[in-house]
């Protein structure tokens, strides 16, 4: 927990420096495939500090996202398995090292691309759960590729717009309160989301 402590004080210090804005491009690309730190923190500092680019670090934040998803797909097609189907030295690095990597939760993503295809897809890349394990299981499993694309643009382009419009609208008062609950809010909003088009799948 110190380490992650240590992780998120530099993440945040970015804020402080020139180099804020590319910074948080390359922090957006590195969390989608291995780092654990999100992006969200800086990201609300940096419009807190300059809410007249709120918009332009959310499109930086999403394109580095989406960038970074398209690595760890490629970590999963290329070099996660040996040639006889197993774990490569390289997976079991990731699960020995990187948070949120476990081989059962791992298989357990599987059945759910079958199950939910684009909806697990989007539930991974807007609420709190670690992207970038399904990224990488997404090229593992070799996931529609066009799908997998789509599905992190919306998904990502919707947190992140979300996150900096509520600071460029409303600012210091809401940002405690985003600190506090927006893993609530952004289960909430998937679940109202979804249950949305079933809704709508079944009036149809």
């Amino acid at each position: 927990m110190k380490l992650v402590r240590k992780l998120y004080d530099w993440v945040l210090h970015w804020a402080e420096t020139p180099y804020g804005a590319p910074a948080l491009l390359i922090l957006a690309f590195m969390e989608s495939s291995f780092f654990p730190i999100p992006p969200d923190a800086l990201l609300i500092a940096l419009v807190l500090g300059a809410r007249k680019k709120a918009f332009t670090f959310a499109g930086l934040c999403t394109f580095g996202s989406v960038a970074g998803a398209l690595l760890g797909y490629a970590i999963g097609y290329f070099v996660w398995w040996t040639g006889d189907n197993q774990f490569s030295s390289f997976a079991l690095f990731f699960f020995t090292y990187i948070p949120g990597f476990k081989e059962a939760v791992f298989w357990n993503i599987k059945d759910l691309f079958e199950a939910y295809n684009f909806w697990i897809i989007f539930t991974a890349g807007f609420t709190p759960i670690p992207y970038k394990v399904f990224t990488i299981a997404a090229g593992a499993f070799i996931i529609n590729m066009p799908l997998f694309i789509i599905a992190s643009i919306v998904s990502r382009g919707a947190r992140f717009f979300l996150v900096s419009f509520l600071i460029w609208k409303f600012g210091d008062t809401i940002k405690a309160f985003i600190d506090k609950y927006f893993d609530l809010l952004a289960i909430a909003f998937t679940v109202l989301l979804i249950g949305g088009f079933v809704v709508i799948k079944f009036l149809v």
